[in-house]
């Protein structure tokens, strides 16, 4: 099955309990459609770049699946139709990345940067 990673974002004024809930409804809306929600991240409540919906800031939640197109498509009209979730972010990828996302891991943890100059 084909491989993807979503992120989406939620109200602000839903507490944290609530917007984990929604990543366990949307895991169990791909597992009943025949797929799989490999990891999750809840990244917590962040700052964005503009307003969306009268909201500065929103809940951020990362998904990995392992599901069947038409699964996905479900998930995301019904991400789609909840009043909670704000903006919707799917992509096919070839492969799972191991670990924690990027934005999970600490700056110390990240050697990718180049160093700075003087």
């Amino acid at each position: 099955m084909p491989l993807y990673e979503h992120v989406f974002i939620s109200r602000q004024d839903l507490s944290n309990t609530q917007a984990e809930g929604l990543i366990e409804h949307f895991g169990t809306v791909l597992s009943d459609n025949g797929g799989k929600l490999v990891d999750q991240e809840y990244w917590g409540v962040k700052t964005m770049a503009y307003k969306i919906n009268k909201n500065r800031k929103g809940h951020y939640a990362y998904l990995r699946s392992d599901a069947p197109a038409a699964a996905v498509q479900e998930m995301e009209r019904l991400m789609r139709l909840h009043e909670d979730v704000m903006r919707v972010l799917t992509i096919k990828v070839d492969k799972h990345e191991d670990g924690p996302s990027i934005q999970m891991q600490k700056r110390d943890d990240r050697d990718d940067r180049r160093p700075r100059r003087p």
